[in-house]
């Protein structure tokens, strides 16, 4: 029995890792987006 609840720990682990891992990437991109379309527009020719 312990075996499997060392194993589904683990995973459990993971599992909230990868979460925050992904929604920090989110954060990532949308802040790079936010830089591109702020620039483009202080840039625009016209």
């Amino acid at each position: 029995m312990k075996p499997l609840a060392l194993l589904l720990s683990v995973c459990f682990i993971l599992f909230l890792a990868g979460c925050n891992t992904m929604e920090g990437i989110g954060k990532d991109v949308g802040a790079a987006g936010d830089a591109l379309e702020k620039s483009a527009s202080e840039n625009k020719g016209y």
